[in-house]
């Protein structure tokens, strides 16, 4: 029974706030919310401190004998605003702990149960006459800010430190020390003058205990899933490093399951990449290195294509493919690619010549683009997807790149995909050298080349 107790309350993990068993990633990212929180409610209490002030500063006082000199109102709120802005401060420092929440919670029901005790003095009357003050009502606001930081905890504790401190003042009213009691079990009687009927102060705590309860169950099921929301907010974010940006936000805006087989027919451009010598490079370097390598490679290479529109299909080794229009329908695909490509080859010559300075082997890079009418959907077999491109022109875009070799250049494209991507606003650098009629390795047809780079 205690365990099930401890579990609603807590969440059923060690740790006390239930997010000992989850990853450090998990725990760290609940954190940072339950911090956002602690700086909310600090705000929310001095909104509080300025309402209520301001409430007892523009209102007549009512009428009957007051005495000043036990007007502690402001006393209190001018203390109670001090002790906010302590704890605000110390909320934006992130030094709140536990304790101090718990201590947080002691002060405010302190607070306002001593501002309630007042008013017999104030207005000269027993003690039973604060006992129908409606400044009690604030206590459920008290109760409601704990529930901000997603604890039940708090909430409960709040609630159940409101209830002894009413208890403590029916029991000061009731010892006599603040004036007779009268105490009676006439309504009319009670409601007409300051008599105490302990079966209406009771009521009040059935009223405070079961919004305590309630509440705190509400909060229970919303910590649930706040922990389950925060857990896979920070898996899917892990996860997205895997897709591409585009298919990222096309998988968390689908209306409906994804599933294999399902794909779209788009006007594209496909741009292929492929790290030349990398084959040899890695027979001589270190494992370590040959990561580092095509960490730094793809790390320069691939901001460039995503700068210009372009969707990472896939890494393929050291080759990267690359699609424009596919993952959305663009008018400039072409264009775009074209773009891409031409930044590609600049920081490719950059990076040699700086591994070069270094006295690291220079690298070259390969690439070529072509245009065509591709399927952009999911493949796999229902368990494990990926979203890709199929058609022509990603076989063609491929063999254009492998045929850089026999043309002795580094980048090609063809004149169909030049024209096009001319037609949509590409101005290319400078004049472009052609080659009519090329064959080209898997093509039947001869091939008018475009060359990018030589």
């Amino acid at each position: 029974m205690l365990g099930r107790l401890r579990a609603w309350v807590f969440g059923g993990l060690p740790g006390g706030d239930g997010t000992g068993a989850l990853p450090e990633r998990v725990q760290a990212a609940i954190r940072r919310q339950q911090e956002q929180s602690e700086i909310l409610i600090g705000w929310v209490q001095l909104a509080i401190v300025a309402l209520v002030a301001t409430a007892y500063e523009s209102t007549a006082m009512p009428t009957g004998v007051v005495q000043e000199d036990y007007s502690f109102e402001l006393d209190v709120l001018a203390t109670y605003g001090l002790f906010c802005l302590l704890r605000l401060g110390l909320a934006y420092a992130r030094l709140l702990r536990p304790w101090m929440l718990y201590l947080s919670v002691v002060a405010d029901i302190a607070l306002l149960m001593g501002l309630i005790y007042s008013f017999h003095y104030k207005y000269a009357q027993p003690a039973v006459f604060y006992l129908k003050v409606p400044t009690l009502l604030y206590v459920f606001l008290f109760i409601a800010l704990r529930a901000l930081r997603f604890e039940a905890r708090f909430v409960l504790f709040t609630g159940f430190v409101a209830i002894l401190g009413w208890i403590g003042l029916i029991l000061y009213a009731l010892g006599g020390r603040g004036g007779p009691p009268n105490p009676t079990h006439d309504f009319v009687e009670y409601m007409n003058s300051n008599a105490l009927l302990l079966y209406a102060e009771i009521d009040k705590m059935v009223a405070i205990l079961l919004t305590t309860v309630v509440l705190a169950l509400a909060i229970a099921r919303a910590r649930r899933l706040l922990v389950r929301a925060v857990s896979e907010g920070v898996a899917a974010r892990d996860l997205s490093r895997f897709f591409d940006p585009g298919v990222a936000a096309r998988i968390r805006g689908a209306a409906m399951s994804i599933k294999a087989g399902e794909g779209e027919l788009r006007d594209a451009a496909i741009l292929t990449v492929d790290l030349r010598g990398f084959t040899q490079l890695s027979t001589e370097l270190s494992p370590a290195a040959v990561m580092a390598l095509l960490q730094e490679y793809q790390g320069r290479i691939c901001p460039l294509i995503a700068s210009h529109g372009g969707s990472i299909d896939k890494f393929l080794g050291d080759g990267i493919l690359a699609s424009f229009g596919a993952v959305m329908a663009s008018p400039t695909a072409a264009a775009d690619a074209l773009r891409a490509a031409d930044a590609v080859i600049d920081t490719a010559t950059q990076w040699s010549r700086e591994r070069a300075a270094a006295g690291k082997p220079s690298v070259e890079i390969g690439l070529a683009v072509a245009s065509g009418r591709v399927v952009f959907g999911a493949v796999g077999d229902g368990e494990r997807l990926e979203f890709t491109v199929i058609g022509d022109a990603v076989n063609f875009a491929a063999k254009l790149e492998k045929h850089n070799k026999q043309e002795g250049t580094r980048a090609v494209t063809d004149v169909t995909t030049y024209r096009l991507a001319e037609g949509q606003g590409y101005v290319p650098s400078g004049p472009r050298e052609q080659r009519p009629g090329r064959p080209v390795g898997g093509v039947a047809e001869a091939v008018d080349l475009v060359i990018l780079a030589i």
